[in-house]
């Protein structure tokens, strides 16, 4: 969050392009040039906004038990949604971030993840409990922001301004090896597919997006790289893997844009997005279809439904 506002405030007048691992697959000239999808999309408001930058929400996850729980950083809570609409519940949390389920079915957020956060770390919290109330996890680790968690329940952890994505196992050790290798600088959305580990960096100006697999973290490559420079830089924000494809959210642009993991080939899927934050796909969520819907967070506190097709 601290990136996008400062980077937002200042107009990106103090944006520099730092490193980003290479790789032989990527077409940076066609990359850069990033034409409209071809299918059709329907974008319709879940949950209106208020004030631009006053109402961020920042990150959201549904449980696949009917609710959709959406951090709100500039409030210091979580929010519960249902379906229809209805804020179901709220708890909370001092600067909530990234928010994935467990593979124990229980829900976690980052906390910390503001400007002015000194440290930082993980919470749980049940979705099925009448009144949830979360509980750290992980502590001591300022200045994170995505949030991922694989199949054994160690956590994967997104930092703006810092080299290598931080692993800590579920005792809330850190595995300090495998984050001196996966030594990429400036991620912010994760998600894990299979054995690999996307994330998108928001500090460059070539806004890429890379792949660092689970068991060798030192080789990392670039999937795709969507900017040419500066002034088309996208301000890459969340990630989700969506019908075969990483849909990354684009802060600056207002875009959801679709990128296929195997070419590095990407479209525009959506624009006109306010400040796009991160993006997940539909899990057990009424008349929502995983093979169609996603929703999305905004800085301008909107919630949006993207439906495919």
């Amino acid at each position: 969050m601290r990136t996008r506002l400062v980077m937002t405030v200042a107009a990106l007048v103090a944006m520099v392009t730092v490193f980003v691992p290479s790789a032989s697959a990527v077409d940076s000239s066609s990359a850069a040039r990033t034409g409209h999808c071809p299918e059709r999309v329907n974008v319709t408001v879940f949950r209106d906004g208020g004030p631009p930058l006053l109402d961020w929400r920042e990150n959201l996850e549904f449980d696949g038990r009917g609710m959709l729980w959406v951090s709100h950083s500039v409030r210091n809570r979580v929010e519960g949604y249902t379906s229809d609409g209805k804020l179901a519940a709220t708890f909370p949390v001092s600067g909530p971030g990234g928010i994935r389920r467990g593979p124990d079915g229980m829900m976690y957020v980052n906390f910390g993840v503001s400007p002015l956060a000194t440290t930082g770390g993980v919470m749980r919290f049940d979705p099925a409990a009448a009144r949830p109330q979360a509980e750290k996890v992980v502590t001591g680790t300022p200045g994170i922001n995505g949030l991922a968690i694989d199949d054994n329940g160690n956590f994967y952890l997104s930092r703006e301004l810092a080299t290598g994505v931080l692993k800590v196992r579920p005792d809330g050790t850190r595995d300090e090896e495998w984050t001196r290798k996966a030594n990429v600088f400036g991620t912010n959305g994760l998600e894990i597919v299979g054995d690999q580990l996307y994330a998108s960096v928001i500090t460059s100006t070539r806004s890429p997006v890379v792949r660092i697999p689970l068991d060798d973290p030192a080789g990392h490559t670039t999937v795709a790289v969507l900017s040419g420079g500066l002034l088309d830089a996208k301000l890459l924000d969340d990630l989700a893997y969506f019908n075969g494809d990483l849909m990354v959210t684009s802060f600056r642009h207002g875009e959801l844009v679709r990128v296929a993991p195997g070419t590095g080939r990407a479209c525009v899927l959506a624009s006109g997005l306010r400040m796009p934050t991160s993006v997940r796909v539909a899990r057990g969520f009424g008349e929502y279809r995983a093979d169609r819907d996603l929703s999305v967070t905004e800085a301008s506190g909107r919630i949006v439904r993207v439906a495919v097709g």
